[in-house]
């Protein structure tokens, strides 16, 4: 199962009063292990960049100026996802700024069900507790220690160690797929059974305490369970 953990980083809070999209950062997982494959790129918005966004992610407006717009890397986009899930945490801001984006160059939008809410999936975990990126990390033990400013590939990979926690580990499932583990001639019809054991364990009990038990027994009669064993 491939799934595309993503993350952005905006002018500001709406695409429908002219915030565009500055950076996307995206981390490959291939059943929920990092394949080391990402995408990264910083996106000119055309727009001056307003200072309560610059003080979020550092990016103004002299480091875009030269960076392609986001026509030109849209298709580029599009063929790393492919037909992944995309694990996004607040799925919905991330979600409304790429399908605005995609809009306004003619492109196909990206169905809302293919995101995974990892801040959803963490509210329903852990009800009433932080549920930030920061605070998750903290939960979990991660480092974040780098994370000075918002940046949309280093948050990618945060968030791709905080979502295998949230799922149960970076091995949710161990590896013990049974399809997967049935091959060749270990291939069989019928479901696994456990089978009796070739040599039966020695007994621990010692002789007095067989004689004890013996002499409990006799004093019961014969209606005795034992008895009828």
């Amino acid at each position: 199962m491939r799934e595309i953990v993503l993350d952005t980083e905006t002018t500001g809070f709406e695409p429908d009063q002219g915030d565009r999209i500055v950076e996307i950062g995206a981390v490959e997982l291939f059943n929920h292990v990092p394949t080391g494959r990402t995408y990264h790129q910083y996106i000119n918005p055309e727009r001056a960049m307003p200072q309560e966004a610059f003080e979020v992610h550092g990016l103004g407006d002299d480091f875009l100026r030269d960076k392609p717009v986001f026509a030109d890397v849209a298709q580029a986009f599009v063929d790393f996802i492919g037909d992944a899930k995309l694990v996004i945490h607040n799925a919905a801001f991330d979600m409304k700024f790429i399908n605005a984006e995609l809009s306004w160059v003619k492109m196909t939008a990206i169905p809302y069900d293919r995101a995974v809410d990892t801040l959803a999936i963490a509210r329903r975990k852990f009800p009433g507790s932080p549920a930030s990126l920061d605070a998750l990390c903290r939960r979990f033990g991660i480092d974040n220690s780098s994370r000075t400013l918002h940046g949309a590939l280093l948050d990618s990979e945060i968030l791709a160690e905080v979502y295998l926690e949230l799922i149960g580990g970076k091995q949710p499932d161990f590896g013990l797929n049974v399809s997967q583990a049935k091959s060749g001639a270990e291939e069989t019809t019928s479901e696994w059974r456990p089978q009796p054991r070739p040599t039966p364990l020695a007994s621990r009990l010692s002789d007095s305490e067989k004689a004890a038990h013996a002499a409990f027994v006799e004093k019961l009669g014969d209606a005795a369970l034992w008895k009828r064993l």
